[in-house]
């Protein structure tokens, strides 16, 4: 079995330099991101995991029984000192790209971040904003990665620590998050953001799902886990419209608050206002727990 871990690992390495290395598609960075995360799951193991790293990356065993000289594959991992231009123009680059997270241009940025990065490879702050940027268009893998990347950089950046901890969080990975929050907390013991991200990942550590989430039943444990979920009622939502929403969504699509748009019927509406009207103690209680439980990103957005 230690075989078969040490194998997946190669290729999840391998699958994560290519998305690394830029070039792709959308919808082939999707795919491998999701290839990614199927093989952690499958073996349990993750980039974390440096113990299982064999001595050559899989590009390098491949072109060794191939017959072919891996020596050109070692030469570019190799680090390049960026030259001094390099590191002007990657600043450049870097403020443009924080121009566009304040235009909500989120795609644009993570571009520009790229572009910087590309440049100059050694900066942290330039993969920190890059994560931001995944994070808001819901990349949260890519987030995690690129904090990766900034705290192996500088391991003492407590900002990457809370935006690693957000990422993984969005990922319901929360007892993971807990351990960045506090990192990100001993390193800067004042910032209060980072105490509330805290308090709410060690509160969906302990829970368990709701005794009424069975077939028929309203899990609201479950609910507030879904990042998809949360990730919508966290970006500009009007929490009293966002219950109202919800409760017509379960009535026509079951158990998937985050179904497919329209397919919210007439009678799941009229049953959503008439749960407002009739249970408002159940409504203000979903809209408290909403709250509660959405960690904040306000202090992660100010981008360096």
């Amino acid at each position: 079995m230690a075989d078969q871990k040490r194998l997946a690992y190669s290729i999840i390495q391998f699958l994560h330099d290519q998305l690394q290395n830029g070039g792709l598609s959308p919808d082939a960075q999707e795919s491998l991101e999701v290839a990614i995360q199927c093989l952690e799951t499958a073996f349990g193991v993750s980039l974390e995991d440096q113990g299982l790293a064999v001595s050559q990356t899989l590009p390098e065993i491949f072109e060794a029984a191939a017959g072919k000289d891996p020596e050109h594959i070692r030469a570019n991992s190799e680090p390049v000192t960026p030259s001094e231009d390099d590191i002007a123009e990657a600043e450049r680059l870097k403020t443009e790209g924080n121009e566009q997270m304040k235009a909500e241009n989120f795609e644009a940025a993570v571009s520009f971040y790229g572009k910087a990065i590309e440049l100059n490879p050694s900066n942290a702050v330039y993969f920190c904003n890059r994560a931001a940027a995944y994070s808001k268009l819901g990349n949260y893998a890519g987030a995690v990665r690129d904090c990766e990347r900034a705290i192996g950089i500088d391991p003492n950046y407590s900002k990457a620590y809370g935006r690693m901890g957000l990422a993984l969080s969005s990922l319901n990975k929360h007892t993971e998050a807990v351990v960045y929050y506090k990192k990100a907390l001993e390193l800067d013991p004042d910032n209060d953001t980072y105490k509330s991200n805290l308090k709410i990942a060690e509160q969906k550590m302990k829970e368990t799902p709701s005794p009424t989430g069975g077939p028929g039943g309203f899990d609201l444990a479950g609910l507030l886990n879904n990042p998809g979920f949360m990730s919508m009622v966290n970006v500009g939502t009007d929490h009293s419209q966002a219950v109202p929403s919800l409760m017509s969504g379960m009535i026509s699509g079951g158990h998937n608050p985050m179904g497919a748009a329209g397919t919210i019927g007439s009678w799941g509406q009229q049953f959503a206002q008439q749960m407002q009207q009739q249970n408002p103690e159940l409504i203000e209680q979903l809209r408290s727990q909403i709250r509660s439980r959405t960690p904040s990103a306000s202090n992660e957005d100010q981008q360096e």
